[in-house]
């Protein structure tokens, strides 16, 4: 098929709708082929084009195969003689919204698995389920840490030290760290100063915080005030608790540093 071929302004070729919504020609002549999205008009010379309502109808079948939905359950949906434009818009943006709220809750838990990662966690899935939340992902992003720590003697030291703690132990590790991030985000919000006492004293919390797994001296700790602001996972888990306390917390950790030297 030549893509050149005259065609009115509200139609496209088979060739320029699969570039507009990025999918094969193949594709499109699949779902022609099953009744899913069939070109409404042809040219003067016999080829088939889309409409504007078939490239509405298109976008439809892509934000429904994108959430899961199988061609057959889509057709379903979009010849339901019930549902009209508006509704089927409602449904896809519920849909969409769920995913997003599903995902982020995912790359929470990564986030919370990386960092205990680095403290040699060493509980099992349940155990790590019920002290982190239902959105734990178990083990999965181990291999990831161990190859960014595994040869390093803070590495070691969190595995021997954290293998002696208890469920309760980790429990208490948690409700402690979220206190802490709490307290952060209260000197962020008060506007109290990097290199102020205020800061200084949550910034030897912080570093007392991970000195439970490995010794941690004040350029240890900034070399992780660098990572939290410089991986995205962590900067997130940090800005979730509260907008830019990513970067607050790496400015309260150098100036304390600096003092300290």
């Amino acid at each position: 098929m030549n893509d050149d071929t005259p065609v009115r302004d509200a139609e496209l070729t088979v060739g320029a709708t699969a570039r507009l919504i990025g999918v094969s020609v193949r594709t499109l002549h699949h779902w022609d082929d099953v009744g899913l999205v069939r070109p409404s008009e042809r040219t003067s010379a016999g080829y088939r084009v889309y409409t504007a309502p078939d490239i509405e109808r298109l976008h439809r079948v892509l934000t429904y195969r994108e959430v899961g939905f199988e061609l057959q359950q889509i057709r379903g949906l979009l010849d339901d003689p019930d549902a009209d434009a508006m509704a089927h818009l409602r449904r896809q943006r519920r849909l969409i919204d769920e995913r997003i709220a599903r995902l982020q809750r995912m790359a929470t838990a990564v986030d919370t698995m990386m960092e205990a990662k680095t403290m040699g966690i060493q509980l099992t899935p349940q155990e790590q389920r019920e002290v982190f939340g239902d959105d734990w992902l178990g083990d999965e992003y181990e291999a990831e840490a161990q190859e960014r720590w595994g040869d390093s003697d803070a590495w070691r030291q969190s595995e021997q030290r954290a293998a002696r703690y208890t469920k309760d132990d980790w429990k208490r590790i948690k409700d402690e760290t979220d206190a802490l991030e709490a307290d952060l985000a209260a000197a962020l919000a008060d506007g109290a100063p990097a290199g102020g006492a205020r800061a200084n004293a949550l910034a030897e919390r912080h570093r007392a915080e991970i000195e439970r797994f490995y010794d941690c001296s004040h350029e240890m700790q900034c070399c992780l005030a660098e990572m939290y602001v410089a991986d995205e996972r962590f900067r997130k888990h940090y800005d979730d608790v509260a907008p830019g306390l990513a970067q607050y917390l790496h400015d309260v950790i150098t100036a304390n540093a600096a003092a300290s030297a």
